[in-house]
């Protein structure tokens, strides 16, 4: 038995933000199945390293205004191409899917064909979920990494000398 409060947010949920072990929480776009949540993620999709090999992935979900409600450790299970699981989510995934080339089913056949991984999200009923107050009070931002996309920025071009006064 999950809370109320979990499961309004999953029922509402176009984003979440996703970490698996000690990796930074990413923020992937998520379509809400049945109080779980499902993922796609590999070529030409969103990156989520590791998602598709782990076991288990905290989930963080944000309210109505736009911050933090409810942070949930999930069970990640993978949706295989062929299954009948994957039959009858992958075409609902894809038909949800904003700006895809193609139709649902080409976008489908792609995702089988590049080797693209669909999970399933579930949280843990075990382990209860954290809600107000137990929520962290820190903002939860992380330092930005280290990129080579990093340049310094140039002084600006003056055509005469300025002259101090």
């Amino acid at each position: 038995m999950t809370s109320a409060v979990l499961d309004e947010a999953l029922k509402k949920a176009a984003l979440a933000w996703i970490s698996v072990g000690d990796g930074p929480a990413l923020a992937l776009w998520v379509l809400p199945l049945d109080g779980t949540l499902i993922v796609v993620s590999g070529p030409g999709e969103q990156f989520a390293p590791g998602l598709a090999e782990a076991t288990r992935a905290t989930v963080r979900l944000r309210g109505d205004n736009g911050g933090l409600i409810v942070i949930t450790e999930a069970v990640v299970a993978r949706i295989h191409p062929g299954t009948a699981e994957w039959t009858e989510v992958a075409p609902q995934l894809a038909a949800k899917r904003l700006n895809a080339s193609g139709t649902a089913d080409e976008v489908v056949a792609r995702w089988a064909s590049t080797g693209c991984a669909v999970v399933r999200l579930t949280p843990v009923v075990e382990q209860p979920a954290l809600e107000r107050p137990q929520l962290p009070a820190d903002s939860g931002a992380a330092e930005p990494r280290e990129t080579p996309a990093r340049v310094q920025t140039p002084r600006p071009f003056r055509l005469h000398r300025v002259k101090r006064r």
